[in-house]
């Protein structure tokens, strides 16, 4: 597949070309196609030469990522071919990017392949933290379920007041500053025993 773009500036008649080729899997039980290698070419002859990487789709799809570049920061899917040639001087990013070598009809792109990963490292990361969480709240019912009322193991019960036993010679000095309100009173005590359980 190429793209001619012909004479830009100093490039006298540039050519993107894009090798694609089909192989059946059995595994899959249909035929795939891949791009295989991407060429550029001006002045008449192939200036650099990129490997392409993971751009391949079934055969009846078409193939569509948001950036197919050469750069790092772009996943870099274009791999310069040789360290040789002038590939390395060279960075060739397309921007939403979708190709389709075979089973063209009415000259519309078919049903595409996305290139976004199931397992990116964003959606990993979210993943583990949603495991260490939900171990967080597993963690946390069974602390809950398993905690004991203080209510069943703790009983404190007051014992019936009663009348302080007190001997007949300390029963008049015991007395002696409670009669001076003119009322005779009696001090009630009041004892209280506690039971812990455990």
């Amino acid at each position: 597949l190429s793209l001619k773009f012909g004479d830009i500036g100093n490039l006298k008649g540039l050519v993107i070309r894009f090798l694609l080729t089909t192989n059946y899997y059995q595994l899959s039980v249909q035929n795939w196609f891949s791009l295989h290698r991407l060429q550029l070419l001006y002045n008449h002859s192939i200036q650099a030469t990129f490997n392409a990487t993971r751009i391949y789709a079934p055969a009846s799809y078409s193939y569509h990522c948001e950036h197919v570049s050469s750069l790092q920061r772009y996943d870099a899917l274009l791999i310069p071919s040789s360290a040789n040639d002038l590939s390395k001087l060279w960075e060739v990013t397309f921007t939403d990017f979708q190709i389709q070598g075979f089973n063209i009809q009415e000259g519309h792109f078919a049903y595409a392949k996305d290139c976004a990963s199931f397992f990116s490292p964003a959606i990993l990361m979210g993943l583990v933290m949603s495991l260490i969480l939900l171990l967080v709240l597993a963690y946390a019912l069974h602390m809950l379920i398993h905690l004991k009322s203080l209510d069943r193991h703790y009983e404190c019960k007051a014992s019936p007041a009663y009348f302080a036993q007190m001997k007949d010679n300390d029963l008049g000095d015991e007395k002696e500053p409670l009669r001076s309100s003119g009322n005779e009173s009696y001090e009630l005590r009041n004892q209280q025993f506690c039971k812990i359980y455990i």
